[in-house]
């Protein structure tokens, strides 16, 4: 198996993912926040064409670009049920299921909290999930629609998964993440990563993907106690200027 991923920078503070299966050459991008930089980035890595639209959820700058995607290269269209009162959609997934993008195979998993029909994709194979904004590097997704209890249950079910699994997550939030990590959690080896994550952004660096071992040593919504602590955690973060 080999599937290969391409992360760039679009919009404000979203990442465009394109990923691309080795042994067929099918194209898809999770989400589509902006689809003439989706299609820029198409011609110029050589992968041909987009096959495939991989919706996580609802929001505008995650599905903003179905139409013109669809108008343009005749891509399939597949997410959650409540893509549809917003953008084009040609199937519907939901948890449990699975989206072939040729060789590879992509485990869907419900993740309600963001918003109620949040999913995620995963090729287990390979070691690598796009996890849309369920969980970010050092955070979590608001709760525009789902619950703490929801959003702690998603969240248990994501660090479940192999600690080695790659994060990719839709936005860059890292630096503002790790400045409330630091305000619950002075461990010197949490501002080690903090600083780091600090230099990265700097020089310009990317800090998507993470990962799951990663995220579960330094994550504080991953590292509340219950789905109470939880719930009192992202209740500070929205609150949080530091």
């Amino acid at each position: 198996m080999a599937l290969h991923v391409h992360l760039f920078p679009c919009l404000n503070d979203n990442y465009g993912l394109l990923v691309r299966d080795a042994a067929s050459g099918r194209v898809a991008t999770i989400d589509t926040p902006a689809a003439d930089a989706i299609l820029s980035e198409i011609e110029r890595l050589g992968w041909g064409t987009l096959d495939l639209i991989l919706n996580t959820h609802w929001h505008a700058d995650h599905t903003g670009g179905n139409a013109a995607l669809k108008a343009r290269t005749g891509c399939e269209i597949v997410g959650p049920a409540e893509v549809g009162r917003v953008a084009p959609l040609d199937r519907i997934v939901g948890d449990g299921d699975a989206v072939e993008l040729g060789q590879t195979l992509l485990q869907v998993t419900a993740t309600p909290g963001h918003t109620l029909g949040h999913l995620v994709y995963r090729s287990v194979a390979d070691g690598e999930a796009f996890v849309g904004d369920t969980l970010f590097a050092l955070g979590c997704g608001r709760l525009f629609e789902g619950t703490p209890q929801q959003m702690w249950g998603s969240l248990q079910a994501l660090a479940a998964w192999p600690p080695e699994t790659r994060v990719w997550c839709a936005h860059e939030y890292t630096a503002a993440n790790a400045r409330f990590a630091l305000s619950l959690d002075d461990r010197p080896e949490m501002r080690a990563h903090a600083e780091a994550i600090f230099a990265a952004r700097t020089r310009g660096e990317a800090t998507v993907p993470t990962t799951i071992g990663v995220e579960r040593a330094y994550n504080p919504f991953l590292r509340a106690k219950d789905a109470a602590d939880f719930a009192v955690r992202r209740a500070a973060k929205d609150d949080f200027r530091g």
